[in-house]
């Protein structure tokens, strides 16, 4: 799928799922992006991944054939967003977006003048997207992550930045934001879960699309049920090692 194929399917809301990478081994990402997933997002924020390593496994996944790949940037910060698009990346997921200021921010960032302020270098990019800018523009998504209680505030506003394609929630910091004393914490479940169902309604009544992070297909299928409109499965790093787990069990050993 092209990034322009996979723009369109989420600027469209149909549903897509995808699958996390943290780890900086191209080999790996490659044979992850052969599997059918419709995107696969590496982690430049909280990933053992590099500048270098976005360049290769960004290659990796286009060499794979099947995934469109994104890339969670360190920040919001113009350079930022704008080397991972320069890097061939069809889609940019911006963390701690606190405001509709931080959202349009993000959107200036990954659009050419003169709907935004990207500066023009695609060094790798031009090879597989666009390459003229207005083609550009078309091809590569923005989708603003909803994880603070800043960010859960102003979701409505948030979602109506003009040339913002989708949110994204990162549960883990979003549980926090509710009050959570840690990821997961039970005992703020149910605000949880109607926080999830705000971002959720508001992105479909300003015809966005929403995103969230899941640890595994079940939890992503029951978030597509719900209505969200593509989720993650995350990631390498936890899947080697619960996979791994299971097989030294299955061989009748484990822990002392």
């Amino acid at each position: 799928m092209t990034a322009a194929e996979f723009a369109r399917k989420i600027r469209s809301r149909e549903r897509a799922v995808g699958y996390w990478v943290v780890l900086d081994a191209p080999i790996a990402t490659e044979r992850l992006a052969r599997l059918g997933y419709d995107y696969i997002a590496l982690d430049g924020q909280h990933g053992l991944i590099g500048n270098a390593g976005l360049l290769s496994n960004l290659m990796a996944i286009d060499a794979g054939g099947r995934s469109t790949g994104l890339v969670r940037v360190e920040s919001g910060e113009p350079a930022a967003i704008g080397r991972a698009l320069d890097f061939g990346a069809g889609g940019v997921i911006v963390p701690l977006v606190d405001t509709a200021e931080d959202a349009a921010s993000a959107v200036s960032a990954a659009r050419y003048p003169a709907g935004g302020r990207r500066s023009y270098g695609p060094m790798r990019s031009m090879l597989r997207i666009g390459p003229t800018p207005a083609e550009a523009d078309d091809s590569v998504l923005v989708l603003a992550m909803i994880e603070t209680p800043e960010g859960l505030a102003d979701i409505e506003a948030i979602c109506a930045t003009p040339g913002l394609d989708g949110v994204y929630v990162g549960p883990s910091d979003l549980c926090l934001a509710v009050g959570g004393r840690f990821p997961g914490d039970p005992e703020v479940a149910g605000v949880f879960e109607e926080a999830l169902e705000k971002v959720r309604t508001t992105a479909e009544r300003a015809g966005i699309a929403a995103g969230i992070h899941n640890p595994g297909g079940e939890q992503a299928a029951r978030r597509l049920a719900e209505g969200f409109t593509f989720a993650t499965v995350a990631s390498d790093l936890v899947h080697l090692e619960q996979a791994a787990a299971a097989h030294l069990k299955a061989a009748g050993s484990g822990p002392a």
